[in-house]
């Protein structure tokens, strides 16, 4: 179990606030923060892999992190840590910058067939597209066989159909390993595939905490949609901005319905 309780005062979108959060997260909970900008999101991961200081406790399966009297060193906290920016070694191979983490050939071929990286472990970092790199940068962050993964907005700058193998990808990782992951991100759709959890900051503190369809889900009608999930009693998942409905369909209005697909809702469906 991650137990936090931290205070850290910050500059946020309106200046000062203090940064002010307690919360437990279960072994192997998949977790996604959501909140303005400025509200604390990314200086929540960073407090936690040890990159900024603050008050208060963090625990990670009975170990200490932050409140005893000198603080865990970033090196001895076992987190993987997936940026938005990809954060590789340009002078390196794919396979170099994961042997850099640590040098262990058998792992690091294990992850990048899992990414389908196989072919291009010898291939300059450079000469790979933003996806492959993504691949990668997730690979090296899984090199220590973390406790912890936190993913900061990591595939806000990839295209739709990237995005959804990528996700695709961090979901079979975090299951296969096993462990707890926490990822920022303002897209909701993403949040409803990975997420299990889901905590909105705002003004440094969380203001919801729930699955995602209990943050997220509003009773809104008669607007365009995404549908994101369909199942056997022809109930659908539909995105609305940044907000999960859910709305029942006959079987024959079923028919012709298709996970991603654009769709109007009428009033009497909505529940």
């Amino acid at each position: 179990m991650l137990q936090i309780a931290i205070e850290k005062e910050l500059h946020g979108a309106n200046g000062l606030l203090n940064l002010e959060l307690k919360c437990n997260i279960e072994q192997g909970e998949f977790v996604a923060i959501m909140g303005k900008s400025g509200s604390g999101k990314t200086t929540l991961l960073r407090i936690l892999a040890g990159l900024e200081e603050a008050q208060g406790s963090i625990g990670m399966n009975h170990v200490t992190w932050l409140g005893a009297r000198k603080p865990l060193a970033v090196q001895k906290r076992n987190i993987g840590f997936l940026f938005q920016d990809y954060a590789l070694f340009e002078n390196m191979s794919v396979e170099e910058n994961l042997l850099f983490v640590k040098k262990d050939k058998k792992f690091a071929n294990e992850l990048l067939a899992l990414t389908e990286l196989t072919s291009l472990k010898k291939e300059s970092v450079t000469r790979l597209s933003g996806g492959q790199k993504q691949r990668v940068a997730l690979c090296r962050a899984m090199m220590n066989r973390p406790q912890l993964l936190l993913l900061d907005e990591p595939l806000s700058a990839l295209d739709s159909v990237m995005r959804l193998k990528l996700q695709d990808e961090i979901l079979k990782m975090h299951r296969a390993f096993g462990m707890t992951s926490i990822m920022v991100s303002h897209d909701a759709s993403e949040i409803y595939r990975l997420a299990s959890r889901v905590l909105i900051l705002e003004n440094g503190k969380i203001v919801k905490d729930g699955t995602p369809k209990e943050v997220m889900m509003e009773n809104t009608k008669g607007l365009e949609g995404e549908l994101l999930a369909l199942n056997e009693q022809n109930i659908a998942t539909v995105l609305l901005g940044h907000q999960l409905i859910e709305v029942a369909f006959s079987a024959q209005e079923a028919k012709g319905l298709k996970v991603g697909q654009k769709i109007t809702l009428a009033m009497h469906k909505t529940l």
